[in-house]
């Protein structure tokens, strides 16, 4: 399956659930109706009356509604996403600037593994009190997902290892898994409260001694007991409900994460040596949160396992003997195992050489739009959309080999918020030298204590590869996100500012400012209602597929066919007017279509990304600049997008 099927099937997995879900209530309602019953008989003498219509009403209603707000009121607390989850089980986000070694390798790998696939890089949070070995991401999309692991994980495994727990947790990132997980979260502690309310009204009533007299004294007493006995007997029927939906829902794409860190990092024995050293460790992979039930689903390792006594069908993870079986049935590329890491690469690499410039700003660069940079060679529209939502190790040695070679200011910027705007500010100003000069007068005026400063960045960034500025951008991202509000406000407003001069959208910056809008975005869940047809969003489309089109070719009539050649690939496409000319487009024209376009269906979404793939290679011959768009346009569309690298 490519990423949109992944997708559609994370869709169908949430119907599936909202079944088991509504299975389950039932069940429940007939234990507590058999309880109403039993208790009425208790009360009444002659023959019993199995069916009485009024009893199960009410017994229903009060099952149903006192299971929907808990669903309800445990929804509205994961409205922040997996931050919530994190916090939780007890996690503390990790400074992405932190200098303690072991903290810092782990911010290596994840940051390493997040710009090789194309997704933002995640908050990561450790669970300090956890002794096991286990971790987990949660989130409801990768723009706002977060990698958690237990000190257990940091402190028991090796690099490689913990590299192939990482690529684990990121198959659920681009699986679509995350989304799927939180709404089980929710629906679980539906099925869960019952049991909870349960348990705490006898532990109220055990160290109360006026309600345990109450108790014995009278029949209103024992009737609150039995009925808190039967709301725990039957509440942990929930507490198997929960385990059995979890299960049928997450084993099996356990086995399809363990394949893929294989494939992400091409070194089986990582993951493989993660799992034996669970299996030797007394702490084994157990998390010992609270919450560790509710949210065992979503760990790489069985969380929770005082239910195993029942046998593997409330397991939510395969045998790890299992596991380890079928990873030594995964094909492995030749080349053997990964090693190194972003910022110890970038520690020791060599500074590149500069030229002396006058204010750092003569000189053009290699990457800039509209100069003859080779292009590059490119996939085919097919090859582009089956890349989407996944990475290989070849892009991960890419990754690791460009970071390596920045020069020491640059890598600098990557620990330090103002200096990350500043060099966000140096990528900017790499245009064309009118435009040049009248983005320097601007920031002249806007941020004249910084101008020396992003000079002197600029003369660092001169040897850009082709794509290693979108590379380098998401790097930035973290630090970025570090400046204080008010901070963060003034450098969005700069930053756009550089990005159109004179208010023209420049499609040489545009990329950057479409990342830069995405990736510093405080949205937690996904914008708008899912959109199912095309219909009412063929002008936005048409919107982009123009921007792709003049972005490509200079001629009219050259761009006009590469639009009508994109329009041609989306479904019901013969019952649209065909456009004539171009359209007019400002950055906001565009802003707004990628938001309604957003709110797609995944198997629209692909058709839309794959119409976007045929606009741009409709004459094969795809630039850097092109390759740039296209990916910022896709991974606006919430589609991760790996470095097309040469």
């Amino acid at each position: 399956m490519n990423f949109f099927e992944h997708q559609d099937q994370a869709r169908r997995n949430t119907t599936r659930l909202l079944l088991l879900f509504g299975l389950s209530i039932a069940v429940m309602i007939l234990a507590f109706y058999g309880v109403a019953i039993a208790l009425l008989a208790t009360e009444a003498p002659g023959p019993v009356m199995l069916w009485r219509p009024g009893v199960l009403f009410w017994v229903a209603s009060g099952t149903v509604v006192f299971m929907a707000v808990g669903s309800s009121t445990k929804m509205a607390q994961l409205s922040q996403g997996g931050h919530s989850v994190a916090r939780g089980l007890g996690g503390r986000q990790l400074d992405p600037l932190t200098t303690d070694p072991s903290e810092q390798r782990l911010v290596n790998v994840v940051s390493e593994m997040a710009l090789a696939s194309g997704t933002p890089i995640p908050a990561i949070y450790l669970l300090d009190d956890e002794l096991g070995i286990n971790a987990f991401a949660a989130g409801f999309t990768p723009d706002n997902a977060v990698i958690g692991v237990t000190r257990g994980c940091l402190e028991q495994l090796s690099r490689d290892e913990l590299q192939g727990v990482i690529g684990h947790e990121f198959s659920h990132i681009l699986n679509g898994d995350m989304g799927l997980n939180l709404k089980l979260i929710g629906v679980i502690h539906g099925l869960l409260l019952i049991y909870i309310a349960g348990r705490v009204i006898l532990r109220t009533s055990y160290y109360s001694d006026g309600a345990l007299r109450r108790s014995k004294d009278d029949k209103g007493g024992g009737a609150i007991l039995a009925a808190a006995l039967a709301m725990l007997v039957i509440g942990y029927l929930g507490v198997l409900g929960g385990r059995l939906i979890k299960s049928a829902v997450s084993r099996e794409r356990e086995f399809l994460a363990d394949a893929a860190a294989v494939q992400y990092t091409r070194n089986p024995e990582g993951i493989a040596g993660a799992l034996r050293k669970i299996g030797q460790l007394s702490a084994g992979s157990a998390v010992t949160s609270p919450m560790a039930e509710t949210a065992s689903h979503l760990f790489f390792g069985e969380a929770n396992g005082t239910l195993s006594f029942l046998g593997g069908w409330f397991a939510t993870h395969p045998p790890l003997g299992e596991r380890l079986r079928r990873l030594g049935q995964v094909p492995v590329a030749a080349g053997g195992a990964l090693v190194g890491s972003l910022v110890e690469s970038l520690s020791t690499s060599p500074t590149a050489t500069e030229d002396s410039l006058v204010m750092g700003f003569q000189g053009r660069t290699k990457t800039a739009v509209g100069q003859e940079g080779g292009a590059i060679a490119p996939p085919s529209a097919g090859q582009f959309v089956t890349a989407l939502g996944t990475t290989d190790a070849r892009r991960l040695t890419q990754v690791r080999s460009l970071l390596a070679q920045l020069p020491d200011e640059v890598k600098a910027a990557l620990q330090d918020p103002t200096e990350a705007a500043n060099l966000v500010y140096a990528l900017l100003v790499r245009t064309r030298p009118a435009l040049q000069t009248q983005q320097i007068e601007y920031l002249s005026t806007a941020c004249p204590d910084c101008k020396q400063r992003v000079g002197q960045l600029y003369k660092s960034i001169r040897s850009l590869e082709p794509g290693q500025d979108l590379l380098l951008l998401e790097a930035l991202i973290p630090a970025l996100k570090q400046l204080d509000p008010e901070a963060g406000q003034r450098f969005m407003q700069l930053a756009k500012s550089l990005s159109q001069p004179g208010g023209r959208l420049l499609l040489s910056n545009y990329p950057l400012q479409l990342i830069l809008r995405k990736r510093l975005s405080d949205s937690a869940q996904p914008a708008g209602t899912t959109a199912d047809t095309l219909s009412d969003r063929w002008g936005d489309a048409v919107n982009l597929l123009a921007l792709l089109a003049r972005a490509g070719h200079t001629r009219p009539e050259d761009a006009l066919y590469a639009l009508k050649l994109g329009l041609s690939q989306l479904p019901g496409a013969q019952k649209q007017p065909s456009p004539n000319q171009l359209p007019s487009l400002s950055s906001a024209d565009i802003n707004t279509s990628l938001n309604r376009l957003e709110t797609l269906s995944p198997k629209l979404k692909q058709a839309v990304v794959d119409a976007c793939a045929h606009t741009v290679l409709a004459d094969n011959d795809v630039t850097p600049a092109e390759m740039g768009l296209l990916r910022a346009v896709v991974i606006t569309l919430d589609c991760p997008a790996p470095p097309f690298l040469k």
